[in-house]
């Protein structure tokens, strides 16, 4: 039997209560004789037993409602729901795999089941699956209580977005930087034609802005074609005190006695990396530490840390400058953005790709004062037995 619905029951109580109170009346009334109003009492009565017998007949039970026209069982809301996801949904069952929603049906070109189903899809440990000439990512929702949902996240696609949006970006800012070196250049060389017509003494010293404002045209187009053209990386046993010493030698050479450098070293005595690219990406990050630390209030002093074990290399930088301001933690890593006035913008961008290509990352620790980290794979035991070797 279904459960009484709470407007149901009050309904019932308040009809009970209207017929005892007319009950009452028709026993006063037979007693005192007025007979008018007996009759409305039972007529009354008669009307309140009627209404009550056609609410309970009528009224739907709470446990078993009736879809209506604006409500729609939870399942096949849930069904509409999942039919409009623009991703692949797909549901795995022992040993196959259902289309879940019209963006996997489209893909698996089925109605429900998929014939014949990837391997990936009934894998624990797949993590892509390349169907159609594409690449999905796969991400697995796991349940105790039902089979797995793998949701296809189309690989291919998030970098063509990705590459989009980084030419967008890299256009801007070249557009840029071009329209502001190239207009003082060429208001320069109108005030150059002028001041030669008019034989004018000044014609030297505009000669020589224009010559100094081409120089730093030039090393933008340089600085431009070293981030464009980095090559792969070739990763060989470097014996990295080795590789301190030659950093901290180019570093004195750079800051003399005006900044204090600091290394230390531990875990193993090499890494297999490609050595000219990653003293490039060092050397990016011991400048940029050195001038923050020449601008900091206190000493100068910059901290070189090299750990490397069976997992990663890991490299940490650190200043005693004022630190990085909050509005540009998010942009220092932006191609050509600076806040030097003679900066390129690019050691901080070319030392994170040398790191991404090495298989690592780059990235600024939430820490104070200022400190970078970068990583790269390491193989402590099989790199160090190479040099043992050599």
């Amino acid at each position: 039997m279904g459960q009484m619905h709470p407007h149901q029951a009050f309904g019932q109580a308040l009809t009970g209560v209207a017929l005892t109170a007319a009950g009452a009346a028709m026993v006063l009334a037979w007693h005192a004789g007025l007979w008018g109003t007996l009759a409305g009492a039972v007529l009354a009565t008669g009307w309140l037993i009627g209404l009550g017998c056609w609410t309970t007949l009528r009224a739907p039970l709470a446990d078993d409602p009736a879809p209506t026209p604006d409500r729609l069982p939870d399942g096949a809301l849930l069904h509409a729901l999942l039919d409009q996801v623009p991703v692949p949904l797909v549901r795995r069952d022992v040993g196959g795999a259902r289309a879940l929603n019209r963006s996997a049906r489209a893909l698996f070109a089925t109605d429900d089941r998929i014939l014949p189903v990837p391997e990936a899809l009934t894998s624990d440990t797949a993590r892509h699956l390349r169907h159609e000439g594409r690449r999905f990512r796969i991400d697995r929702v796991d349940s105790v209580r039902g089979p797995a949902l793998a949701v296809l996240i189309n690989v291919d696609a998030e970098e063509r977005a990705a590459e989009a949006r980084a030419d967008d970006e890299m256009i801007d800012i070249l557009g840029h930087e071009l329209l502001n070196g190239l207009s003082p250049v060429v208001s320069l060389a109108d005030s150059a034609v002028v001041a030669a017509e008019r034989a004018d003494p000044k014609l030297s010293a505009i000669l020589a802005t224009l010559a100094r404002r081409i120089e730093g045209l030039e090393r933008f187009t340089q600085a431009y074609r070293m981030l464009a053209r980095l090559p792969e990386p070739v990763p060989a046993p470097v014996a990295l005190a080795e590789l301190l010493e030659d950093i901290a030698r180019l570093f004195r050479h750079r800051f003399r006695d005006a900044v204090t450098l600091e290394t230390q070293l531990s875990g193993g005595p090499g890494a297999a990396i490609d050595r000219d690219q990653m003293t490039q990406a060092i050397w990016a990050l011991l400048q940029n530490a050195g001038e923050a630390a020449l601008a900091g209030a206190g000493p100068a002093t910059v901290t070189v840390t090299l750990v490397v074990d069976e997992a990663e290399l890991r490299i940490d930088v650190r200043d005693t400058g004022a630190g990085v301001a909050a509005p540009e933690r998010a942009r220092i890593f932006r191609p050509f953005h600076t806040t030097k006035p003679e900066g390129s913008g690019i050691g901080l961008t070319l030392a994170r790709r040398i790191a991404r290509a090495h298989g690592g990352d780059l990235v600024l620790l939430p820490e104070v004062p200022t400190a970078f980290r970068l990583t790269a794979p390491g193989s402590r035991a099989a790199v160090g037995d190479q040099l043992a070797m050599s």
